[in-house]
Order: C-alpha cells, then structure tokens, then sequence
C-alpha cells in the first residue's frame, strides 16, 4: 500500500523528491516536483503535470527578468 503522505510518485531509487525540492524556491521546486512526478501518478495527465513544470519555470524566469538578471 502505497503511503499517502510520500507516495510512490515522489520517490526515486529511495531518494523523495520533497529532499531536493526543499533547498530551492517556491517555482524551482515545483518545476522538479512536477517533472518528477509526469507520468507516474497519473499517466493520463503527463503532459498536464509538464505544463505545470512549464508555467513554473516561466514564472521563475519572469522573477528574475524582473530583477534584472
């Protein structure tokens, strides 16, 4: 039985993605979060879970357009 709070989709070769994800902000961790997970907790909504990843990465660029970077 899968575990509701770290479920399968999360977790790679014993490594959760939530270790990586929290070292980053708020957009690059969703991006790996949403990345990671495309296709595995529900193959139907892959490219749902990629556009995520992508709307994410967009806004993190914005932010640092935004500040001159």
């Amino acid at each position: 039985m899968s575990d509701p709070i770290s479920p399968d989709h999360y977790q790679f070769d014993g490594i959760q993605v939530i270790d990586l994800t929290e070292q980053m902000n708020f957009n690059r961790g969703n991006v790996i979060k949403y990345v990671a997970r495309a296709g595995r907790k529900d193959p139907q909504r892959e490219i749902e879970d990629l556009k995520k990843a992508r709307f994410y990465l967009t806004r993190e660029l914005g932010r640092l357009t935004s500040n001159g970077s």
